[in-house]
């Protein structure tokens, strides 16, 4: 990839559209004056040298690719002519036979970062339409590679059910770590030292995992087989419905990710 590429991200005022730019310019990926992002209302206040504008379509006519990145309730008023150029989304629900004529494009991309693309830690799932080039499928890999770490994965319906896994990125975890905090609480911790516990067992967990490249249910069943106080939490856990909450989640979020990309 060449440093001289043109990006542009429609919603590049938002939380994601933000973190990608961010990524993007650390990587060296683009330069911060070939680097167009778009706000509605008020321009953010960093990014500096990057050309920033309210006109989608003024984004989109200087720029080689274009990274759409509104929320799924945005994106049918979204009118912006890509002009056969590489159109990368990163919204919700919309599929790939919509976007290419939604942009006016063959060259689609339908993808899924999360918010810890932030941090340079997503995991991003991806797949292009069948006029996707190889430059193009490179383009892609090396955009999503700066915010963590990427898959180009074999069908849209893949897209869906990680819509719900991945995509909500931190979100379980925190929910995890948010039922853990109240519980020690409750036991009489302040929530200064709950937070602070319950913060670093997560981050630790997370680096062990990254750090070992393990499979998750090996480190689960070596606690289990040690028949100490982990194990007893992991037992009355399962016996709980902890697997089964979780698999509910999981279904509830692939059905509202069908839903939004029914007609589209």
């Amino acid at each position: 990839m060449s440093g001289s590429l043109r990006i542009g991200i429609v919603g590049g005022g938002g939380w994601l559209g933000g973190s990608i730019a961010a990524s993007l310019l650390n990587a060296g990926l683009v330069q911060p004056h070939a680097l167009s992002l778009s706000y509605r209302t008020e321009q953010p206040n960093r990014l500096n040298g990057s050309f920033w504008t309210t006109d989608n379509q003024q984004l989109a006519d200087r720029s080689d690719v274009m990274i759409v990145s509104v929320r799924p309730a945005d994106w049918p008023p979204l009118v912006i002519d890509a002009d056969g150029k590489l159109v990368i989304s990163v919204v919700a629900g919309v599929r790939l036979g919509r976007l290419a004529e939604h942009h006016n494009t063959k060259r689609v991309i339908r993808s899924l970062p999360n918010a810890a693309a932030e941090v340079g830690k997503s995991y991003t799932p991806w797949i292009g339409s069948a006029d996707v080039t190889d430059e193009d499928r490179a383009i892609v890999r090396a955009i999503f590679d700066a915010c963590g770490t990427q898959d180009e994965v074999a069908s849209e319906s893949d897209i869906d059910y990680l819509t719900g896994l991945s995509g909500s990125g931190p979100a379980f975890p925190a929910l995890l770590a948010t039922a853990m905090m109240n519980d020690a609480v409750a036991r009489g911790l302040s929530p200064e030292i709950a937070q602070r516990a319950v913060t670093a067992v997560l981050i630790g967990a997370g680096r062990l995992l990254e750090r070992r490249d393990e499979c998750p249910t090996d480190t689960v069943e070596a606690f289990v087989s040690y028949r100490g106080t982990t194990a007893a939490a992991i037992e009355a856990m399962r016996a709980a419905g902890f697997e089964t909450a979780v698999t509910a989640g999981l279904v509830a979020a692939l059905k509202k990710s069908v839903s939004m990309g029914q007609g589209s």
